[in-house]
């Protein structure tokens, strides 16, 4: 599984990045107003940090306004992946863009249904929203599977990218159940390298090695 973060914090990029963690970015309108800069600055400085997919949310909701937004988003670097909403002329534009060789990352996916119509229409990434699932007592990582199924079944090369990711219990099921990527807030992320048995054992170890008196 590739991670991805989901962050307009450039300095919790670069952390994940000197981790070895960074496979690429997700932002949105709420994440980059929460940085207080320049929505096209931050998405250029991101793409000097990472080689991976950065994804650039359009703001407008007509196709025609979609495409005038994917055309100033794409310009910025050659790894921008253009994300559109899953509705009818979000659709229209994941086509449009994807036959023009623009990676498009189709997000607010809630059913197996809305991934089948991303998927037929090309997009690069589909992005179902686990943790909005689960708000409303769904299980989203059912739909994960359920989408990872019907991909299996047709051959689709669009990757499963799970999103509002709450936890790192979500992050195993869904690597368990086949998700391509998973994108999670930074903190989520560092939160995959902690478990009470590994503080326990460094804790003994460092008591031992104070014990013998040395020193490397």
């Amino acid at each position: 599984m590739k991670f991805f973060a989901d962050t307009g914090d450039v300095a919790e990029i670069r952390e994940i990045q000197a981790m070895g963690l960074l496979d690429g970015v997700t932002t949105n309108p709420s994440l980059i107003a929460k940085s207080g800069r320049q929505f096209k600055e931050v998405i250029a400085e991101i793409c000097t940090i990472t080689d991976g997919p950065v994804s650039a949310e359009v703001a407008a909701l007509d196709f025609d306004g979609m495409m005038k937004e994917a055309n100033v988003l794409r310009k910025i670097a050659k790894n921008v992946a253009v994300k559109v909403p899953l509705t009818v002329d979000g659709l229209k534009a994941c086509k449009a863009l994807s036959s023009e060789g623009t990676m498009v990352n189709v997000t607010l996916c809630f059913s197996p249904n809305q991934a089948l119509l991303a998927a037929k229409a090309g997009a690069y990434f589909i992005s179902p929203f686990i943790g909005r699932l689960d708000d409303i007592h769904l299980d989203g990582i059912d739909l994960i599977g359920e989408i990872r199924q019907i991909y299996d079944n047709y051959d689709f090369k669009t990757n499963i990218l799970a999103a509002s990711i709450r936890s790192a219990n979500h992050i195993k099921d869904c690597a368990l159940i086949g998700a391509d990527y998973a994108t999670a807030p930074p903190a989520v992320l560092k939160s995959l390298v902690k478990h009470p048995l590994t503080d326990k054992g460094i804790e003994q170890f460092l008591a031992d090695w104070k014990k013998t008196g040395q020193t490397i």
